[in-house]
């Protein structure tokens, strides 16, 4: 689950994370605590869609004129949380009728998708939000922007997130074709280990009794992950993988009988993040098996008959091609 995350920081174009797995693992908490890990950004100030001032696209696009002297700040990576009750208007942005009611303009009104722009929108239990807003979300991830058409307003905006979901499969599966649209997917299991277990309670009590001490304590790791994450996002660039390798990941898909080519898409983009974020421009065999479970395990056609688990048959295959 961290890996994932983290993943998906260095390379945002990876299209998410899924997580599911049994209530009370930590998913929520670990999703919280990814933005603390990340470097302010540099945005123009008071714009509602967090535009960067080097983004001329995105710029052009919102309307910003360039006689306007723009002014920055940095701000720290929006974490945005989705409520499972919001509406389509809300997720997407509306008219704002207090200014049509006062002023007699038509203006727009930023929604939360607006307000996610360059950071991490968070959906909790993903599986039991609205198909149609689920959509939506999965729509403007894939692009990188919203459109908005109602009420004789017409605007197109950034919304460039990372989109990460987390749910309990007792309550319900997510269709097949929108969890096919999440990046990646990370299964969560109960710790069964009761010395694991003792060190978890004893870490959450000593945290709820001084929190800032707790802070202090790993303050040292919490900056040198983070610098790591800074180093591996500019080298993503630099990152190549072999032919040979890319040719491996699609016969795994292809063996997998995965539909589609964004399991293999995902899992190169995984496999340049790994390296990256281990600090190699060049990516190795062992990064393409680490990642490969979690941009796959989704991706498989699910037989009822079946008594393997998805992720234990990817494991399978890639063992069989790659050692091979």
């Amino acid at each position: 689950m961290k890996l994932a995350l983290i993943l998906n920081v260095i390379d945002p174009k990876i299209g998410g994370v899924m997580i599911m797995g049994d209530r009370g693992t930590g998913k929520s908490t670990t999703i919280r605590a990814i933005a603390d890990l990340l470097p302010k950004i540099k945005v123009i100030k008071d714009d509602p869609f967090n535009s960067d001032p080097n983004d001329y696209e995105s710029l052009n696009e919102i309307t910003i004129s360039n006689a306007q002297p723009i002014h920055t700040t940095f701000i720290n990576v929006p974490m945005v949380d989705l409520p499972l009750g919001a509406t389509e208007d809300r997720v997407c942005g509306t008219i704002d009728i207090e200014k049509a009611l006062t002023e007699g303009v038509k203006t727009f009104e930023p929604g939360l998708l607006a307000k996610a722009n360059r950071g991490i929108l968070y959906v909790d239990e993903v599986n039991l939000l609205d198909d149609h807003l689920v959509d939506i979300l999965l729509d403007a991830s894939a692009s990188g922007w919203n459109t908005v058409e109602r009420e004789g307003i017409s605007i197109r905006h950034p919304a460039r997130f990372v989109l990460v979901g987390s749910g309990n499969p007792e309550e319900g599966e997510l269709r097949p074709q929108l969890l096919d649209r999440f990046g990646m997917h990370a299964e969560i299991k109960t710790v069964k280990d009761p010395g694991l277990r003792v060190e978890i309670v004893e870490q959450r009590s000593k945290f709820d009794h001084d929190p800032y001490s707790c802070i202090k304590e790993y303050a040292d790791k919490q900056n040198f992950l983070k610098s790591k994450i800074v180093d591996a996002q500019a080298l993503l660039a630099d990152v190549i993988i072999d032919f040979s390798l890319r040719m491996k990941i699609s016969q795994v898909c292809g063996q997998l009988d995965v539909d589609g080519l964004r399991g293999d898409i995902v899992t190169n983009r995984a496999s340049k993040a790994f390296a990256a974020y281990n600090g190699r421009k060049q990516v190795e065999i062992n990064d393409i098996k680490k990642v490969i479970t979690l941009c796959l395990r989704h991706r498989l056609r699910k037989d009822p008959l079946e008594s393997i688990d998805s992720g234990e048959k990817v494991q399978q295959v890639v063992k069989k091609i790659f050692d091979n």
